[in-house]
């Protein structure tokens, strides 16, 4: 199934909070880009679902597996996968969340594996790409989650302060090389190179979402290891 995909984020806020905004199947697809809705299947143990990612011209369709435990003032969460979506660019996975309690708040960690879709395309373009792609949209929710859960701001005033910084960063950088274009000549280039790395530099306020918040690399074994309650989880109808 290729490399895991491991992100971790210290969050700031009781261990309830963080379980409602990640269990409930309302709050979930709010702050998880990888998500548009979460569908559960009623009276089923463990819990059985659908989902959905919606795209400009095409929505696609997934089902999956879950199980949640909690005690002793930890949490896990477990998870499977599939789809039969020929326009997805995963197919079946499984993957894993723990809730790790520490001084400063919950160590919220998440490790899941996934076989390409797209046939032989994608198995050629997971490596440098799908699974990266991934791995940024999971670092980046998870730091959209970490804002609600701490400070209270809601996933989509998140999304659109995050749309802001990049527009306005966006908007700096070709602003600068049109000028280049404009006016050449050594002092242009200069200030133009000043202003691109300031773009790229320069924090972004406290209320917009960063990947860069994330640990995106196990710092030991026990983090990158799933649940044992995984293996036993069922396969996804």
């Amino acid at each position: 199934m290729g490399k895991q995909v491991y992100v971790e984020i210290p969050v700031r806020a009781p261990l309830e909070r963080l379980w409602e905004l990640t269990q409930d199947p309302q709050n979930h697809p709010r702050w998880d880009l990888r998500f548009t809705a979460i569908i559960p299947a009623p009276g089923t143990a463990p819990q059985e679902f659908r989902y959905e990612f919606r795209l400009p011209l095409h929505t696609i369709h997934g089902t999956g597996t879950s199980l949640g435990t909690r005690g002793q003032g930890k949490a896990t969460s477990v998870l499977k996968f599939t789809t039969r979506d020929v326009l997805s660019p995963i197919g079946p996975g499984a993957g894993y969340w723990r809730y790790v309690p520490g001084p400063d708040g919950i160590r919220f960690i998440t490790g899941y594996h996934f076989s390409p879709g797209w046939g032989p395309l994608g198995r050629w373009l997971d490596a440098p790409l799908i699974r990266p792609a991934l791995g940024w949209a999971t670092a980046w929710s998870f730091d959209r989650l970490r804002l609600w859960a701490e400070d209270g701001i809601p996933p989509e005033r998140a999304l659109r302060a995050w749309l802001l910084d990049t527009g306005l960063r966006t908007a700096a950088v070709a602003g600068t090389l049109c000028l280049l274009i404009r006016r050449p000549g050594a002092g242009t280039a200069l200030a133009a190179a000043a202003a691109v790395a300031g773009a790229g530099m320069l924090p972004a306020a406290g209320s917009v979402p960063r990947a860069a918040h994330c640990l995106r690399h196990a710092p030991d074994r026990q983090s990158s290891r799933p649940p044992a309650s995984r293996a036993a989880l069922p396969e996804p109808a």
